[in-house]
């Protein structure tokens, strides 16, 4: 489903710990690291295809999560011309998106990436709120931005602000143009698999 505009409809999702760190998976046979996502079915709500996303690329259940918040709205990113596929009858440039902060109530044995016959990631981890700003790919940095700082003030009131500290106290520590420390790393794995990478740049799930 792409609209007039040429966005596909989606939502994005940040699973979170209650000590503040969040999900970060690798996509499969990729090098690629970002948060579940996925395209909206013509006859979904963006609730309704969140979690249908979550147990296709988490194997959760809406039992082993709480809806802290989402974002209102769309959040819009284009892809790279590279990665659009002019050859297709609807033409899809970007992604227009609805993001959905969960906290994480289950056990760590409940994550099954391999639910599926096609599963979408390999790895997984827990990495501190902010850490996906400098790792995932440069084109969806822009939006993962957007969303954060708007989900964090309800991630700040389960984890609290040490966990979640502003996003005006870390600047430009998750941009692109070189010279700034990076924000920290991943505390403790929560799967196998090596750190994150700068990761592959289609946008296409």
């Amino acid at each position: 489903m792409i609209d007039p505009d040429g966005y596909r409809p989606n939502v994005a999702i940040v699973l979170m710990h209650p000590d503040g760190r969040v999900f970060w998976a690798r996509r499969i046979r990729r090098d690629g690291w970002q948060f579940p996502q996925g395209g909206m079915n013509s006859d979904e709500t963006p609730t309704e295809a969140m979690y249908r996303e979550l147990r296709e690329e988490t194997g959760l259940l809406p039992e082993h999560v709480d809806v802290l918040g989402s974002t209102p709205g769309w959040l819009r990113y284009r892809l790279p011309p590279r990665a659009v596929r002019r050859h297709e009858r609807m033409v899809c440039i970007g992604q227009k998106q609805v993001w959905f902060l969960l906290r994480f109530t289950g056990e760590e044995s409940d994550l099954k990436l391999d639910l599926t016959d096609s599963p979408e990631f390999d790895h997984w981890r827990w990495v501190d709120f902010w850490y996906p700003l400098e790792h995932v790919v440069n084109f969806k940095r822009s939006v993962y931005a957007d969303a954060l700082r708007h989900l964090a003030p309800f991630a700040r009131q389960v984890a609290g602000a040490q966990a979640i500290p502003p996003m005006s106290l870390e600047p430009r520590r998750w941009s692109r143009f070189g010279g700034r420390r990076r924000p920290p790393g991943p505390r403790s794995a929560g799967g196998p698999g090596a750190g994150a990478g700068s990761g592959s740049e289609s946008g296409q799930n």
